[in-house]
């Protein structure tokens, strides 16, 4: 067995009504004064200021900005960035999906060590702690409430940065399953096979360890036995729970293992064609794991038994079997299959694959990768 190490540095609250707790995680970071990180929609939804008021019900008064897009920019980072530094704030309540805590944990890095969030771009350039966060994922999900990640839109160059280091991992996280009862179904469909993706891509990568399968396959039986009753059935409260522990555990898996082709193949789609990062995952994935299947050593039926209530024999199973499977799972999520569905052209083919391939991602992914093979597989997925 391979050396391996993995640590969990922070605090992770679980439950319905969880969200209450907010005033008590303020009180544990020796906060005073928060800064609430969001967007427009929960805003709307009420989500904003319930939290808010939490807050205040506690004793603190909490500074909002609301002003995260999807795949949020470099711009966005800056213009937070001093929003926080005007208000006198001292930590983080990150709020939402991936964006809000995106730019929650860029916001952290520069507020702290100054400069741009692109000093950062790469993998262990943050020096050393950032500004405590809270994240409390809505959505189930990105997992980025447990991650060392950070990713970001730089318009000036079409690419979505990424900045790595384990300084990035909030220090609490609070997951209240009521909180994505109120998905619209495309968001949950969505975000639920990013959360997927990201289980089967770290339980397929070079980099994994035992820690991380143990945290993957918990994460695909979760997700795997829950995500079509929770697209269909939001309210449903037994799958949403399951979902938004799947979401965490595979988070946690490759924080650690990290990820492979589609994920490295999905960014500049967000970069390029503004396409949401779960929609570009479910798309590619079917195409990635149709040509990883010559790297299988065994995982694919384990991945499919976790997907599929009828498990498979192993006399029985070939890989294109789980290929067949995922794409049908994401046609009946109704989610799109091709990336012309989605604005996509065949002219930035060759920009964004080498953009891919400059994704550690990459390097870790089952089969190895050249050039030649992203744009091929780009030109399959359109």
């Amino acid at each position: 067995m391979k050396m391996f190490n993995f640590s969990v540095p922070q605090e992770i609250i679980f439950g319905e009504g969880a969200l209450a707790r907010i005033g008590e995680l303020l009180k544990k970071s020796s906060a005073k004064n928060p800064f609430l990180i969001s967007g427009k929609n929960l805003t709307r939804l009420g989500v904003v200021d319930r939290v808010a008021k939490l807050a205040a019900e506690a004793g603190y008064t909490a500074e909002i900005f609301n002003d995260v897009e999807a795949n949020p920019s470099v711009e966005t980072v800056e213009k937070a960035v001093k929003a926080y530094k005007l208000s006198g704030c001292d930590c983080i309540i990150a709020l939402g999906g991936g964006s809000p805590m995106d730019v929650a944990k860029a916001v952290g890095v520069v507020a702290v060590f100054g400069g741009s969030i692109k000093d950062y771009e790469g993998a262990g350039k943050v020096p050393g702690k950032i500004t405590p966060i809270i994240a409390i994922p809505t959505t189930a999900g990105t997992g980025s409430e447990v991650t060392a990640f950070t990713v970001i839109t730089d318009h000036e160059r079409n690419y979505k940065l990424t900045v790595f280091s384990y300084e990035l991992i909030p220090e609490y996280a609070l997951l209240d399953p009521e909180l994505i009862m109120s998905l619209p179904k495309s968001v949950a469909a969505a975000t639920g096979i990013d959360a997927l993706v990201h289980a089967i891509e770290a339980y397929l990568s070079k980099a994994g360890s035992p820690f991380t399968d143990s945290m993957a396959e918990k994460a695909m039986e979760l997700i795997g036995g829950n995500l079509r009753q929770f697209v269909s059935d939001r309210s449903n409260r037994e799958a949403a729970a399951a979902m938004l522990t799947g979401s965490m555990f595979a988070g946690l898996a490759f924080a650690w293992a990290r990820l492979g082709n589609v994920h490295a193949m999905a960014h500049p789609l967000g970069g390029y064609f503004d396409v949401p990062h779960g929609v570009a995952n479910a798309i590619l994935l079917p195409v990635v794991m149709e040509f990883n299947a010559q790297a299988d050593q065994g995982r694919y039926q384990k991945i499919y038994n976790y997907l599929v209530p009828d498990k498979i024999s192993e006399e029985k199973f070939v890989p294109e079997v789980l290929v067949k499977e995922l794409q049908e799972l994401t046609a009946s999520l109704g989610i799109p299959q091709k990336l012309k569905e989605v604005g996509v052209t065949e002219d930035k083919i060759p920009e964004m694959a080498a953009d891919a391939m400059k994704s550690g991602n990459i390097l870790v992914n089952p089969r190895e990768t050249t050039l030649e093979d992203v744009i091929s597989l780009y030109f399959e997925a359109l």
